[in-house]
C-alpha cells in the first residue's frame, strides 16, 4: 500500500486503515502482535509520532490493545450485540 502524501486524508489515518484492512483480511490475527513501531515507520516511510497516531486511532477503535514495552496486540472481533 502506498501512502499519498498529496490526498487529503492524514497519513496516520492511512496508515490506521492499511492495518485495520490487514486485521480484517487475516494478515494480523487476534491476540497476535501488530509489527513494531520501528517497522511500521520504515515500511511507511514515516516519523514514529505519525505511525503512534495510527496505532491510537486503532486503538480507541477497538481494534488493538498496547501493552506498554510490549507492543500492540489485535483484538478479536466484537461478537453482535443482540
Amino acid at each position: 500500500m502506498s501512502i499519498d502524501l498529496l490526498g487529503p486524508d492524514p497519513l496516520y489515518t492511512q496508515i490506521a486503515e492499511e492495518i485495520a484492512r490487514r486485521i480484517d483480511e487475516g494478515v494480523y490475527v487476534p491476540q497476535r502482535a501488530i509489527p513494531s513501531e520501528a517497522a511500521l515507520c520504515e515500511e511507511f516511510d514515516v516519523s514514529r509520532n505519525t505511525v503512534r497516531a495510527a496505532v491510537r486511532k486503532l486503538a480507541e477503535a477497538g481494534r488493538v490493545r498496547t501493552v506498554r514495552g510490549k507492543g500492540s496486540y489485535v483484538l478479536p472481533p466484537n461478537p453482535p450485540s443482540s
